[in-house]
């Protein structure tokens, strides 16, 4: 049996990149300043990287599971042109939150883990970074050993709803910053 990893878990919209509302087309999408560098960074300090996104518009019926699975596709090509790396895993849930409850919409834990089933990852050190405080209740009741706010997206506000122990940062670079040091005192 081989070891489990640690891992990122990171929310895309408003985290890597602006959130634009639904999006679904690679056109549409831009990143957040400096988010491709620090992917790389928490790449290169031997993390896996998983995203995981609540992706209500295609319940809702603005787009379809393949336009989902191309966006991520592109985005993927995008970051591996500008850093050399890839996102491990993409993880995301179609469902409408007000219609029929699931277990995979965040605060729910359960796209972190299926990542951690999937790419062999150890929750326990591993972390989670967003822009809503639903991402920090989903790291939090996937047990990982941190999760991380970022004052990107809806983290200006969201910042107030979570508990004072939770790290609040400007962005993913800081976040991969305080993930780094955090593995180096191990």
């Amino acid at each position: 049996m081989s070891q489990l990893v640690s891992a990122v878990f990171i929310d895309r919209d408003g985290t890597i990149n602006h959130d634009c509302g639904y999006l679904s087309r690679f056109s549409d999408f831009s990143w957040i300043e400096g988010a491709p560098q620090a992917l790389a960074r928490l790449k290169t300090a031997g993390l896996k990287l998983a995203i995981v996104t609540n992706q209500s518009g295609v319940a809702k019926g603005y787009y379809n599971l393949e336009a989902v699975k191309l966006l991520h596709q592109q985005i993927n090509q995008d970051l591996k042109a500008k850093t050399g790396t890839i996102i491990d895993g993409w993880y995301y849930c179609p469902h409408h939150p007000d219609i029929a409850p699931c277990r995979c919409r965040k605060p729910a834990p359960g796209l972190l883990t299926r990542a951690a089933n999937e790419l062999g990852l150890d929750l326990l050190t591993s972390y989670m970074v967003g822009d809503k405080s639903i991402d920090v209740l989903a790291g939090q009741a996937a047990e990982v050993k941190l999760s991380i706010l970022v004052r990107t997206g809806y983290g200006l506000e969201d910042q107030f709803k979570i508990s004072p122990e939770i790290p609040v940062v400007d962005d993913l670079n800081a976040a991969a910053n305080l993930i780094i040091n955090d593995l180096n005192q191990k």
